[in-house]
């Protein structure tokens, strides 16, 4: 995986205009720190809908995926939180 760029969020106030023109040019996310901690990212809006779009997808290929299998009966709960753990 690619290295996103790391600001403070002191940075990011100072020059957050570059922030978002980097994000949308690059289709990278800079990812927000405080205290040395990841706390947030700054993406194009072209990223989060991919992203939006592919948990959708994803969501929608578990579901019929399970509904195939019916002796489960998985909740739809447990279908969220398997989506989100695959995509970390």
């Amino acid at each position: 995986m690619t290295q996103m760029p790391k600001e403070s969020i002191r940075d990011v106030r100072t020059h957050l205009a570059e922030v978002v023109e980097r994000a949308e040019r690059d289709d990278r996310p800079t990812v927000i720190t405080r205290r040395g901690k990841e706390v947030a990212a700054v993406v194009s809006i072209d990223v989060l809908r991919k992203y939006l779009k592919w948990e959708e997808r994803e969501t929608n290929r578990i579901i019929d995926e399970r509904m195939a299998n019916r002796s489960a009966g998985v909740p739809i709960e447990d279908v969220i939180k398997e989506t989100w753990a695959r995509s970390e």
